[in-house]
């Protein structure tokens, strides 16, 4: 399988088709936008209605969940709820292709030699980190990246000008993705095998998010990115930097991920870097969920998957509103059917038609704000993206849950839930030497790092907070 340029943040400059039909995702996609709410509304019914029967006829798991249901389902209220917890706990009988069994794949993200590689030939897997006590893993066949380099170009197509692709081609094309390394996350994985590539390796370069900032904004002066893509919280530093003077590149598009940021640091990247500034919300579940707008608003791609705005006992908030959860239905991924999912964020829907003139829902996300940690040092704050610090974690194995609070000024506080048969002290060291190795490299060797005697607590939302900021406390 070929990964499109779209599957990783701000790289789908020029979308190319993929063996499932790109070019054609495109076509349908620009016709679904022009057709407006009916002609979007037409294709989720279609794609739900194959999609549930998909999950029937070949999901053991789906098929004993759904057995009280009509023969025919288009309306995805009539769907019961599931989780992650459900779903990696019949993991064998959640997938559609029988070769996939959870011990094979455990077995090769075990393996970081194996990031970007197709698992079976035929998937790429990622990996998240647990934010609902569960650590997910997930395959995507094909048509889900397809399907990410359509809605990317229908991003695109609003975000710049010819005049801007003249601008990006001009600058050698060069992208740079500043994101998490070292573990099967989608972006990595997506990374990986774009550098596998000699032709796209010489114009797309994979930068950590781990990696200390003075030596981060070095090799962005080296390498001159014509198309910035970092993880958001990452942009607001560079942005600092560039503001500085200590960071000088001209990147004529930054498309963010991950974290939200408040409507300002948004307009304060973009005026620092002199670059139109796009953002994305989306899960490793469904990595072509939504994209934002100049007015601010995020507008979901309802032809390819459903979002719905529930309370506290999964029936429909008003639009207006702020949902408890959103339940999330993703209309192209048939190797692990995802459906009337619970992904545990807080939305919300706008009730009126974006000025933007986008026909698709516009929402805005209430549960994913970044904060940024910042610790005093001899020579100015430092500050830390959450992102940092939870991806190092995230690749220790044996950890199931951890969370990182903010103590005190210099003081950091870990939570650790370690697996069944594990050390938990030998865990804690290890999780300890690598947060003291990051914060040393970054000139915070003053941090002090403590265990928490309490295990890792979740919100009010039932959703784990990893890294949990000063502010909060």
């Amino acid at each position: 399988m070929s990964l499109s340029l779209s599957y990783i943040p701000g790289a789908a400059v020029a979308p190319t088709p993929a063996r499932t039909g790109t070019a054609r995702l495109l076509l349908d996609a620009r016709r679904a936008y022009r057709g407006g709410p009916a002609a979007v509304a037409a294709r989720q019914r279609a794609r739900l209605a194959a999609q549930i029967a998909y999950a029937r006829a070949r999901s053991p798991y789906y098929r004993e969940l759904y057995r009280g249901l009509p023969p025919q389902v288009d309306d995805v209220v009539l769907l019961p709820v599931t989780s992650k917890a459900q779903l990696m706990d019949r993991f064998d009988d959640w997938v559609t292709d029988p070769r996939a069994t959870r011990d094979d794949v455990e077995a090769f993200v075990a393996d970081p030699t194996r990031i970007g590689d197709q698992f079976l030939g035929d998937y790429t897997v990622a990996t998240t980190s647990g934010t609902t006590g569960t650590r997910g893993i997930f395959l995507l066949d094909q048509l889900p990246l397809a399907v990410a380099t359509a809605m990317m170009g229908r991003m695109l197509a609003g975000l710049v000008r010819p005049v801007d692709l003249v601008r990006i081609a001009a600058g050698g094309g060069r992208i740079a993705l500043v994101t998490a390394t070292g573990g099967h996350f989608a972006s990595a994985a997506a990374a990986a095998r774009l550098r596998s590539s000699p032709r796209r390796a010489q114009r797309v370069q994979a930068f950590s998010v781990q990696t200390p900032l003075p030596e981060l904004v070095a090799q962005l002066n080296a390498f001159r990115p014509a198309v910035l893509a970092p993880y958001a919280g990452t942009a607001a530093l560079l942005a600092g930097e560039q503001e500085a003077g200590r960071l000088d590149i001209h990147p004529t598009l930054a498309v963010l991920a991950a974290e939200g940021l408040p409507d300002r640091e948004y307009q304060r990247i973009a005026a620092a870097f002199g670059a139109k500034v796009g953002h994305s919300y989306a899960a490793t579940e469904c990595p072509f969920l939504s994209y934002s707008c100049k007015e601010g608003w995020l507008h979901v791609n309802a032809d390819w998957a459903i979002l719905e705005p529930v309370d506290a006992d999964h029936q429909p908030t008003p639009p207006g509103r702020r949902s408890h959860t959103v339940l999330l239905t993703n209309l192209a991924n048939r190797v692990q059917p995802i459906l009337r999912y619970d992904l545990g964020d807080s939305v919300l829907a706008r009730p009126d038609p974006c000025p933007c003139g986008n026909p698709l829902p516009a929402i805005r996300v209430q549960g994913r704000t970044a904060d940024l940690l910042s610790f005093p040092s001899p020579h100015g704050p430092v500050t830390v993206t959450p992102l940092t610090l939870s991806a190092l974690l995230d690749r220790i194995p044996g950890i199931e849950v951890f969370q990182i609070i903010h103590a005190g000024p210099t003081t950091l506080r870990l939570r650790l839930l370690v697996r069944t048969g594990i050390d938990p002290d030998q865990a804690w060291q290890a999780a300890r030497g690598a947060l003291a190795d990051l914060l040393a490299n970054s000139g915070l060797d003053h941090v002090e790092i403590e265990r928490a005697d309490e295990p890792p607590r979740p919100s009010a939302g039932g959703k784990y907070r990893l890294v949990q900021p000063l502010a909060l406390h």
